[in-house]
């Protein structure tokens, strides 16, 4: 079983995710971690569970979703996994950061591409990689079939989408996305977002407002 651990870190508030099974291996998924002392409690958290991390991941690579790749690398040994369309977005982030008054070190280790319908292993456990431009230009999302969770990124959130006035955003095409690659996902999956608070793909379908027809 993959247990979902949830960390809410740097002014932007990223929710930061650590995916971990029985054995102890596990994801790090969009480490927003960009204080010292937030880097410490993802280090004390995976110390305290003893676990092995072995994968890196984006699910897009805006900066308050990248502040820790670095540190990751680091301190753990793991490349970076993401989407090629998001290369761009991730060498901007340094520039970014010094706009938004948040300055950082980048993550400049190898890359490794994922595309639509990769396939993430994790023990026995697999997450399906869905492909959902429109916030950013190579968003992916981590689908877990075995026990109906989605790691969203920022595409799909409690009542709400990801903003798309940002470099490489189109509102038609985000919503293309999550009608096209989210919501064909049984209802009960629940959608692990970016920020806030989860959801499932049900309660979007009803109640999101971006998404009545």
């Amino acid at each position: 079983m993959l247990t979902v651990k949830i960390f809410q870190f740097n002014p932007v508030s990223v929710n930061t995710y650590i995916l971990y099974n029985n054995a102890k291996e596990a994801l790090i998924i969009d480490p927003g971690c960009y204080f010292e002392e937030e880097k410490q409690t993802l280090k004390s958290f995976i110390e305290k569970e003893q676990l092995l991390p072995v994968q890196l991941l984006n699910t897009h690579c805006h900066l308050d979703h990248i502040f820790g790749n670095k540190w990751v690398y680091e301190t753990y040994g793991l490349e970076l996994f993401l989407h090629p369309n998001e290369e761009q977005v991730l060498n901007f982030g340094p520039q970014s950061g010094k706009m938004w008054g948040l300055p950082f070190d980048n993550y400049e280790g190898p890359l490794h591409f994922l595309q639509q319908h990769d396939i993430i292993k994790i023990g026995e456990h697999v997450l399906k990689v869905l492909l959902a431009p429109g916030h950013s230009p190579g968003s992916i999302c981590f689908y877990c079939a075995e026990q109906n969770f989605l790691i969203g990124g920022d595409v799909l959130f409690h009542q709400s989408i990801g903003r798309t006035d940002l470099p490489g955003g189109n509102h038609e095409v985000l919503l293309a996305s999550i009608r096209e690659q989210l919501f064909p996902l049984p209802d009960h999956v629940i959608v692990y977002p970016g920020h806030g608070e989860s959801s499932t793909i049900g309660h979007e379908k009803k109640f999101n407002p971006y998404l009545q027809t």
